[in-house]
């Protein structure tokens, strides 16, 4: 079996993706929806980390439960700097570019899901496929609001 390599996949995208979440929410910090809204999507991919380690046990696996938190300090002090650029046309484009890399990976985490559900239904695992069922949704909303925000954040960018 398998089931070891995707999760540990699944494990590692999903602290991917909640860093860039973390990272993007600090770097556009000016734009409160960005901010906060990004804060609460990383917080459901480091849930999704912690239910992932549990899981993993099952499989033989060990991972790591805790998921990725805060900004490092050298990093928070970076994002700070990008603070300080505000609304200027560039960090427009930077928020651009950031909420593209959000829905790539984004993207590279239903795909992760759809295969463990894939495996789960394939192992009639009940466990697995529930917990696929509880978090998936959860990257597909993250997924469509990254792409709500590219849409509409494109608009007001690259046509004023």
């Amino acid at each position: 079996m398998k089931i070891d390599l995707v999760l540990h996949e699944l494990h590692r995208d999903e602290n991917d993706l909640a860093h860039e979440l973390l990272r993007i929410s600090e770097r556009h910090k000016v734009d409160h929806e960005i901010y906060h809204l990004g804060r609460d999507l990383a917080r459901w991919s480091q849930n999704h980390v912690r239910e992932l380690a549990i899981l993993a046990e099952r499989f033989g696996t060990h991972l790591d439960a805790e998921p990725v938190d805060e900004l490092k300090t050298t990093e928070r002090l970076r994002e700070k700097a990008g603070e300080l650029v505000g609304r200027r046309p560039q960090s427009a484009l930077l928020l651009l570019r950031d909420l593209r890399e959000v829905f790539i990976k984004a993207s590279g985490v239903s795909v992760d899901w759809e295969m463990l559900g894939q495996a789960a239904q394939g192992l009639k695992d009940a466990d697995l496929l529930a917990v696929v069922q509880r978090c998936h949704p959860d990257t597909l909303r993250q997924l469509r609001w990254a792409n709500g925000k590219l849409k509409e954040s494109s608009t007001q960018i690259l046509i004023s």
